[in-house]
Formats: structure tokens, sequence, C-alpha cells
């Protein structure tokens, strides 16, 4: 039985990789620096799972002893001054872990890259193309997998061209949306990674992956509207917006934030199509061939509008680092903690109060104050934050580890616990948490808690500021959620 090491399992990538490993009859462990994010996803319990840091050497060898195959998926669309160092030394530290291993293969999903200078190119195109060298130079035979746009549900450039095709009818565009490029369907990026694993041990190369298309970014959008049934948009491409104009234009209209936009839009800035075809050679196409552009969009339209979008580009990104667990009352030792606690009786089940609950956010809304929220999320998005553009993966339900709006599932423990962890940027650390119990009489009982964590003199301010607003906000959301499900206790009544 062949044994598979994933990387980047929490990513958008990684995890729709490990169910297609699965069902191929591969035996899959994956690499995680937060196996917590993996808990509610299905496919959890079928694989092992070594916790650990990529960059960490010894995490690493663990990883990788025994390994047949192993999956480099890891990289940051984040920018800073010492990323394309950092990711080079991760990938450095992988490979020598790979070669001590006598790992069989070592498959790594990169970018398409023009053919340029690498002083030319962005840091975020530079380190994908560094990454795939230091792989290959471990002397580990390496399959490097290079894609440009990736279009599929829930895909960081999927949401940025279906926002921006869906709210603006008209636009001025920079000239980048010109540029040709080959995008391909996240289907069909999943075959490439899957049938790479079983190619000879003498193929260790790159290999270009791409759809049957080129088209530019404009094409793309039109092809989007005319798929969506939209009007065809008004684009009117000029000089004047350079890439980071352009990402702080992207970051206002669609979900993803400046820190993503402007890699993504500085990689558009070049050509970015297939120089060779010779995966075709190894891998044939599937059944019915490489899906179109429209084809893979039709499919990822599909995903959202039925709620089936499993992994989106947002629930591997943390907007800060990640905090400390929520602090508790009786030994909270730091300093000053403000809470907001409402305790509510409800006549509906635990598990029809838990649905209540698990719904919050996203296009459901908050229950109460919606415009202040709205309000909130405008507020943190100039301020460079995510504001509420993330939304929810789905409409119904949560998993540990993935955003919320401008929060993130901390934990989650159905139907008892559902404990959110803000990322808008705040002096202080904040957390929303509902708690359900059953009640003495049958029913339940909703505990409801605001909690935050203030940071410095701004950190008390800033509680203060917003105290007053809280009456419009903590008491009715608790009042309509316990209202919401009794109203499902009723309607199933009857």
């Amino acid at each position: 039985m062949t044994l598979c090491l994933v990387t980047g399992a929490t990513g958008y990538v990684g995890g729709r990789l490990i169910p297609e490993l699965l069902a191929a009859g591969f035996t899959v462990r994956v690499l995680a620096r937060s196996p917590e994010k993996l808990r509610d996803i299905p496919w959890s319990s079928q694989v092992e799972i070594v916790v650990g840091d990529a960059s960490d050497a010894m995490a690493v060898g663990r990883a990788l002893a025994g390994v047949d195959v192993a999956y480099y998926l890891l990289h940051s669309l984040q920018q800073g001054p010492d990323l394309e160092a950092a990711e080079i030394a991760m990938a450095r530290t992988f490979a020598a872990g790979a070669a001590e291993q006598s790992v069989g293969r070592i498959i790594y999903l990169g970018g398409l890259a023009p053919e340029l200078d690498e002083s030319a190119m962005s840091p975020h195109m530079r380190s994908r193309v560094q990454v795939g060298q230091a792989l290959r130079a471990s002397g580990v035979p390496t399959i490097e997998l290079r894609a440009a746009v990736v279009i599929g549900s829930g895909s960081a450039s999927f949401e940025m061209l279906r926002y921006l095709t869906e709210r603006l009818p008209a636009m001025i565009t920079p000239r980048w949306v010109r540029t040709k490029t080959q995008p391909i369907a996240i289907r069909d990026v999943l075959g490439y990674l899957v049938a790479s694993a079983s190619l000879p041990p003498e193929v260790s190369r790159a290999f270009d992956i791409g759809g049957p298309d080129v088209l530019s970014y404009q094409d793309m959008m039109q092809d989007y509207a005319a798929v969506a049934g939209l009007r065809r948009r008004l684009i009117l491409p000029i000089n004047l917006l350079s890439p980071q104009l352009s990402s702080h234009w992207v970051s206002l209209v669609t979900p993803v934030p400046r820190s993503i936009a402007r890699p993504l839009v500085r990689s558009l800035r070049h050509p970015a199509i297939c120089s060779n075809d010779d995966i075709k050679a190894y891998v044939p196409d599937p059944p019915g061939g490489l899906l179109t552009y429209r084809e893979a969009v039709a499919r990822a339209l599909a995903r959202v509008q039925d709620a089936q979008v499993a992994t989106r580009w947002s629930g591997a990104t943390l907007a800060h680092a990640p905090s400390e667990p929520l602090p508790s009352d009786p030994d909270w030792a730091g300093g000053t903690l403000y809470t907001d606690v409402r305790t509510l009786d409800c006549t509906a089940t635990p598990e029809e109060l838990w649905r209540a609950i698990e719904r919050i956010g996203g296009d459901n809304g908050w229950y109460a104050g919606n415009w202040l929220w709205q309000l909130r999320g405008v507020q943190d998005t100039l301020f460079g934050g995510v504001g509420l553009r993330r939304g929810r993966r789905d409409p119904n339900t949560v998993m540990v580890g993935e955003p919320l709006d401008f929060w993130r599932v901390e934990e989650r423990i159905r139907p008892q616990l559902l404990r959110l962890r803000a990322e808008m940027r705040l002096p202080g650390r904040a957390w929303l948490e509902f708690r359900v119990e059953p009640g003495a009489d049958g029913g339940s009982v909703l505990h409801q808690r605001a909690v935050f964590l203030p940071r410095g003199l701004a950190g008390h301010v800033y509680w203060w500021a917003v105290a007053p607003f809280h009456a419009f906000i903590f008491p009715p959301m608790a009042r309509r959620i316990v209202a919401w499900a009794e109203a499902l206790t009723s309607h199933r009544a009857h």
C-alpha cells in the first residue's frame, strides 16, 4: 500500500486532495501544525496525523518516515519582508528530510511562471519558482506541476473573479486585465496531483498544466457573467492603476483582503500560458477531456449555490497570529477581562437551539443589529482588516478553524459549545461564545458570552466606547436565537 504524506492539509488544495487520494486507494498521513482544525473534517478519521511544523526538521523527519510519496502544498499568499527566505528555508528542510528518509517521490504544486529573469518576478511568483528548485535539488525524484489561475469554488482566484464580476456591471480596470492566462479547473489539478503519485521514478521534472482555454482576465470576467446569467460587463482598462492601487480596489470590492489580493494582482501582470503539454505523455486527459473555463465556472457556481464548498482559500489564512485559548474568569490572572453575559431559557430542544446558533453570520446575518455589524466590517476593512467579506463556507454548519466573517471558529462541540475568536483589528483580543445546556423542563438554556481582553489603555477606551452599542446587539441577539429555535420547534409540531 502506497503511503502518501500531505502537507497543507488545512489549505485549499490539500483539503481537497486527501479524499481523492483515499478514494484512489492510497494510505494518507498529514503533517499538521494545528490538528484541531482537522477534527470536524469527514476524512480526518481515515488519515494518520503527525503534529508539527514543516520548518521543524525533527517534525518533518517523523512525518516522512516510511513515506512513498510526499506532497508539498505549502505556500503563503501573505506578504512580508522575510517571506521568500522563510519559504525557501522551509522547502530545503523538507527536501533534506525527504532525502534522509529515502522518500520515493516529492510532488509540488507551483505556479506557472512567465519566461522572465527572477529579479523581474513578483516575490510571490519568485518564491514559488525557488521552492520548486529547492525540492528538485534534493535528489529525490520530484514532480513540479505549474498552474496559473485555479478555478474552483472557494479558491482565492475564483472568489476575486466572482465578486468583481457580480458587483461591478461597469468598471475601470488596470491594463493587466488584458494579460493572457491559461486557467485550469480544480478538478483537473487534483487529477494531475493524484496521477503523479504513480509516475515511474525516472520521471523527475517540472510540467506546465492548464485547461484548454487561453483567456485574458477581461475575457474571464465576461465569460463568468455569461455563465452566471448576468449582463455583459462594461470594462475600461487604463494605465493609471498600479498593482498596489489595484489590490486596494480588489480588497474593497471582493472578500479577498489586500494582503492576498496584491500578490495575485502582481502575478497577473505577466502572461501565464503553458509552454509545453508534456504532461499528456504521462497523464492522459480524463474522459471527456479537461474542463473548459466555462465548464469550470459552472461547476464552481453549482457548488457555491448548493453549499457544497469543501475548502476555501480563507480556511488556512489567519488575519493575525493565533491567540491563546479563551481566558476563564476564575483563574485569569492577566488583568482586566470585560464580559457581556446573557442567559435565556428556551422551550426548544438543545439540538434545535444549536441549529439556531450554528447558522449565525454570513448571509444569514447576526440576528440583531446587522447594520452595526456591517458598519464594523466596513471600518475594519478601511483599516486593513478582513471585514465581513469572508462570509461563511456553509450556511448551516461550521468547522473548527474556518473563518466566519471577521471571526474564526476556535471551538465547536455539537450541540454544546460554539466559540468564535475575533480576527478584526482590535486593541486587544475578543471572543464570542455560545453554550447550550438541557433545561429542567425538557427545553434548553442558552448561555451567550462576549469576552474582551484589552491591550493597554487603548483597549480599555475601545471597550467603553463600544459598550453602549452592545445593548442593540447582544440582548436581542440572544432573544432572537431563542426565538428562531422555538419557531423551528413550533414548525415541526405542525
